[in-house]
């Protein structure tokens, strides 16, 4: 038996401008950290076609790392993204799911919907809820807000 999640957060960009901030390496390298006091290591590398994987490392330490590897099995930009991920924590313990999400207009902005199945336990699901895709709708969004911030005034 596998433990599945859904989750939806609006955010305040067009589904393009979202979609890109979730899947372009240089993007990603800013809101990965934009919350932390300390930032940590994030490296991160894209080949965003079917087929393709984004590979991902970030943690504290080098000692505290996390790693995975998404294949993209379906891209509609600015729609969904369907990807395979295999993950692995600082204990080495590895984990294999399937992330669907989607991208849809709504209210002047995006609403972005993450489904997630494949958890071996529902505390390792609970904590993706409560702690992985919490923090990552968190900052991509402060990432959105920043990019759409006030234009600058012209003297």
């Amino acid at each position: 038996m596998t433990f599945d999640l859904r989750m939806t957060r609006q955010l305040p960009a067009p589904p393009e401008e979202v979609f890109d901030a979730y899947t372009d390496a240089e993007k990603q390298k800013i809101w990965f950290t934009i919350l932390d006091e300390q930032p940590g290591i994030v490296e991160i590398e894209v080949d965003l076609r079917v087929g393709g994987q984004q590979t991902a490392v970030w943690g504290p330490s080098p000692d505290m790392l996390f790693r995975e590897a998404q294949t993209f099995v379906e891209i509609d930009r600015p729609h969904r993204l369907v990807t395979e991920s295999i993950g692995s924590g600082p204990d080495g313990v590895t984990m294999t799911t399937r992330i669907e999400i989607t991208f849809e207009e709504n209210d002047g902005g995006t609403m972005m919907t993450v489904a997630q199945s494949g958890f071996p336990a529902p505390e390792i699901r609970d904590f993706f809820v409560g702690e992985v895709w919490a923090g990552a709708f968190a900052r991509i969004e402060a990432f959105l807000a920043r990019e759409s911030g006030p234009e600058p005034a012209h003297a």
